[in-house]
C-alpha cells in the first residue's frame, strides 16, 4: 500500500511572523486601554496578555504612547475610508440634492456595521474612541488628526442640504451628533439601568435604527428656529424644509 506523503510544512518568513505578533499586541492593548485608559495600561499589561516578556513589546514599538497611536490608527482607518465611500456613494445617488437624513445615514450606518459585525474588537475599538475624544490634554489632536476629512466631508454635505442654516448651527448639529455616537460607543451600561432592561448600551443595531432620524430631525428643527439668544425671528429655510424628506440609503456590508 503506497502511503500518502505528508505536505512539506509552510515555511513562515520573519515578516510574516513580525505581522502576525504585532497584531496580537495591538489586540491586547487594544482590549486593555478600552477598559483602563491610557493612564491605566502599562507596556507589562499588554505583554502579560500576550504570553510574552515585556522587554519584547520594546522590539515592535519605541514606547506607551508609540503603541496607543498604533492602536488607534488601525482600525480609525477603516472606518475611515468606509465613511468617505459612504458620503461619496451617496452624493452620487442623491444627483446633486442631498437631505440632512441621508448625509447623517451615510455617516453613521457604516461605522455602525462595523461595530455590529466585526466582533468584540471593534466594540473595543468603539470604547477607546470615545474615551480619546472626552481626553482635552491630547484626545482632540488625535481625533482631528485621524477624522477631520471625513467629518468636513458630512459638514459639506449638510451645508447643501441646509443652505440657508448659518455655518455655526451645522458644526453645533455635528458636535451633537458625534457627542451622542461617543456615548453609545462607550457602552456604559447606564440605559440598562434607566430603562429597566428596555435598552441595553451594546444593542447596536436598535440604536442604528434610530439615531440618523432623531439626529436629523434635531438639525433640522434648529436650523428653522430663532436664528440666536435674544432674535426672536424665526426661520423656515428651504433646505430644512426639503430636509424633513428623508432619503434613503443602503449602508456597505462589512466583507
Amino acid at each position: 500500500m503506497t502511503e500518502t506523503p505528508t505536505p512539506p510544512r509552510k515555511r513562515t518568513t520573519k515578516a510574516a511572523q513580525r505581522a502576525d505578533t504585532t497584531e496580537l499586541i495591538l489586540d491586547a492593548a487594544e482590549h486593555l486601554f478600552s477598559r483602563h485608559g491610557f493612564y491605566g495600561v502599562t507596556l507589562k499589561d499588554v505583554a502579560g496578555r500576550v504570553g510574552v516578556h515585556h522587554t519584547l513589546l520594546n522590539y515592535y514599538f519605541d514606547d506607551k504612547p508609540a503603541l496607543f497611536e498604533a492602536v488607534f490608527a488601525r482600525r480609525a482607518a477603516v472606518s475611515v475610508s468606509r465613511r468617505m465611500q459612504a458620503l461619496d456613494e451617496y452624493e452620487a445617488a442623491c444627483n446633486g440634492s442631498p437631505t440632512v437624513e441621508g448625509a447623517v445615514h451615510a455617516f453613521l450606518d457604516t461605522d455602525f456595521d462595523l461595530y455590529i459585525e466585526g466582533g468584540e474588537s471593534w466594540k473595543n475599538y468603539g470604547a477607546l474612541g470615545a474615551q480619546v475624544a472626552s481626553t482635552p490634554e491630547w484626545g482632540a489632536d488625535l481625533m482631528n488628526r485621524h477624522f477631520d476629512p471625513v467629518v468636513m466631508r458630512l459638514i459639506g454635505l449638510l451645508r447643501q442640504a441646509l443652505p440657508d442654516c448659518p455655518p455655526e448651527d451645522i458644526f453645533w448639529g455635528y458636535h451633537f451628533i458625534t457627542g451622542a455616537l461617543l456615548l453609545t460607543l462607550a457602552r456604559t451600561g447606564r440605559i440598562d439601568t434607566l430603562s429597566g432592561g428596555l435598552c441595553r448600551s451594546d444593542d447596536f443595531p436598535a440604536v442604528k435604527a434610530r439615531m440618523a432620524r432623531f439626529m436629523a430631525a434635531g438639525l433640522v428643527a434648529m436650523c428653522s428656529g430663532p436664528t440666536a439668544p435674544g432674535n426672536a425671528q424665526p426661520r423656515t429655510p428651504a433646505g430644512a424644509r426639503k430636509a424633513r424628506g428623508g432619503q434613503s440609503f443602503t449602508p456597505l456590508r462589512v466583507k
